[in-house]
């Protein structure tokens, strides 16, 4: 039996409709931005696996951070200890976090890390003694998939199932150009009408909706707006973290500054699952007390996990070198280059870049849905070239590993502009 055969007697895979889908690729090596199958064809991985391998597959410095790990300490629990490389994680991300930030804890993946900082908004309060219940969150967000988050998300087939069960959360819309003063009112009368503990957030960019962006501006109203009603302010940054959108963080383009940060997928280069949430110390003091049943009591068997954390650290230093500041700025003009050209095209109705993240929306007859038939068309036509795209519905994104060279990115534009004529 090839693997692919086996992975379907076994295995179960994630948003997938098994009876209906397609036998799952089996991806035996990878290296650089290159991946090889089973039968040895190659693909250019054009999404970084999921958002979180931005150096490459394979990459020769995370791999002997982790082995030298591996050799001293590989696990140690948390509770009641700790180690050195989770204190070197805290002290190197303290030096690129907003000023603000002055507390982090680890979890497994940006789901947790988002599923941390909601109940400790929701804690904040009851620690408190003030009955705050209310989550305000974006139209067509995506959290993750564990509950609070699940509940923070707005894209209907991910939830519906679970209706009813969930934390009270209400959506405001997204400030998009021309609709910032909507969303501002929008957030104003939650606030007046809901007792609300927190406000989480996608900076600038919306990942699962398609690459939706909006300006920095916008959303330092929005969070002021929140400041002045003691609403805390939530960034998810699991996808827009650590050098997507250009800068180290998209909060880095906005004046304002959160209470809480979530932060995974590229944390540790896309090696080994790990998230961390950071808090400001005014969030940490509302925990802070003699009273035990104060304290957060949340927790994971790897939190902390040295091995991650040494990952980790690997992942921090190679995003501050110039060679890879130099290829996010590289990534970032061919993506302009490219927007200037492709949405001219008669059957595109726009496109938009923001760092390394490039998106294009294609025309369609009829509404797109998330998993519809333009969107599986698509996405065959860029494995059968080679080219790994997970289209969202008509919407087609580029987000790269920072090392694909022009050529590959030149090959991954080629392949949209072909799937364009042919849809």
């Amino acid at each position: 039996m090839t693997l692919s055969e086996k992975d379907s007697q076994y295995l179960w895979h994630p948003y997938t409709q098994h009876k209906t889908s397609q036998t799952p690729i089996a991806i035996t090596r990878g290296e650089g931005a290159l991946l090889w199958d089973e039968n040895n064809k190659e693909y250019i991985d054009a999404i970084a696996s999921w958002w979180v391998n931005p150096f490459g597959h394979s990459n020769k410095i995370i791999a002997d951070a982790i082995y030298k790990q591996l050799t001293t300490l590989e696990h140690v629990l948390f509770g009641g200890f700790t180690h050195e490389p989770a204190i070197q994680v805290a002290e190197k991300l303290m030096k690129i976090l907003p000023k603000n930030q002055q507390k982090i804890f680890f979890s497994d993946n940006g789901s947790t890390a988002v599923e941390v900082a909601i109940k400790v908004a929701l804690q904040y309060f009851f620690n408190k003694n003030e009955k705050r219940t209310t989550i305000i969150a974006f139209e067509n967000a995506f959290h993750g998939d564990t509950f609070a988050a699940m509940a923070a998300s707005g894209i209907s087939f991910y939830t519906q199932a679970f209706q009813g069960m969930f934390i009270d959360v209400v959506r405001i819309p997204v400030p998009v150009k021309g609709q910032e003063e909507v969303s501002f009112k929008a957030l104003k009368a939650i606030i007046k009408s809901h007792n609300c503990a927190g406000f989480i957030f996608e900076p600038l960019v919306q990942g699962a909706a398609g690459m939706v962006m909006y300006e920095p501006e916008a959303l330092e109203t929005l969070i002021k707006i929140c400041k002045e009603n003691k609403v805390l302010t939530i960034a998810d940054e699991v996808m827009t973290g650590f050098g997507k959108t250009g800068k180290t963080f998209a909060m880095d383009y906005v004046a304002e500054e959160p209470d809480m940060i979530c932060l995974s997928k590229a944390l540790t280069g896309g090696t080994i699952p790990m998230a961390i949430t950071t808090f400001t110390q005014d969030v940490f003091d509302a925990f802070y007390d003699d009273d035990i049943n104060k304290a957060l009591f949340h927790g994971h068997t790897f939190t902390a996990n040295p091995t991650g954390c040494s990952a980790a650290l690997a992942s921090i230093d190679l995003l501050q070198t110039e060679e890879m500041q130099n290829n996010i700025q590289r990534i970032h003009e061919r993506h302009l280059t490219f927007q200037q050209k492709i949405e001219k095209h008669p059957k595109v109705v726009t496109a938009r870049t923001l760092g390394v993240i490039f998106a294009v929306e294609i025309k369609s007859d009829a509404e797109e849905s998330y998993y519809g038939s333009m969107r599986t068309k698509l996405y065959n036509f860029f494995i059968d070239k080679g080219v790994i795209l997970r289209p969202v519905g008509n919407i087609v994104y580029i987000l790269p590993p920072y090392i694909m060279t022009d050529e590959q990115l030149q090959k991954v534009y080629a392949t949209i502009e072909e799937a364009i004529e042919m849809v």
